[in-house]
């Protein structure tokens, strides 16, 4: 499992920073950030996947969050996931704590 969750962080990583260059590609070398939240609500089903991504890593920041608070995990665990939350998505951070806190049954 645990390569398994490797593997998923690398694609976390790779797959959403890949269609970002192909966004910035296809309106020629600019990054708009008007034009990438008008597109990015320009329909009911992609509304439909923000607000299920936006609900699945709001419950994984309070986990973590709550992680913290009963001291499950250090601070330092904390703000590597913190990080990969907000620098790159929920696609690195979930993976990673999975990654990290994995145990062989």
């Amino acid at each position: 499992m645990k390569k398994l969750f490797a593997l998923l962080c690398i694609l976390g990583v790779a797959v959403p920073y890949y269609n970002i260059y192909q966004f910035i590609q296809a309106n020629n070398g600019d990054w708009s950030t008007a034009l990438f939240f008008e597109q990015i609500n320009a329909n009911y089903a992609m509304k439909i996947l923000n607000a299920d991504l936006a609900i699945a890593a709001s419950t994984f920041l309070i986990f973590v969050v709550y992680k913290l608070a009963v001291k499950k995990i250090s601070k330092i665990q904390f703000a590597k996931y913190m990080a990969a939350l907000f620098l790159v998505g929920f696609s690195l951070a979930l993976p990673l704590y999975l990654f990290d806190n994995y145990k062989r049954s």
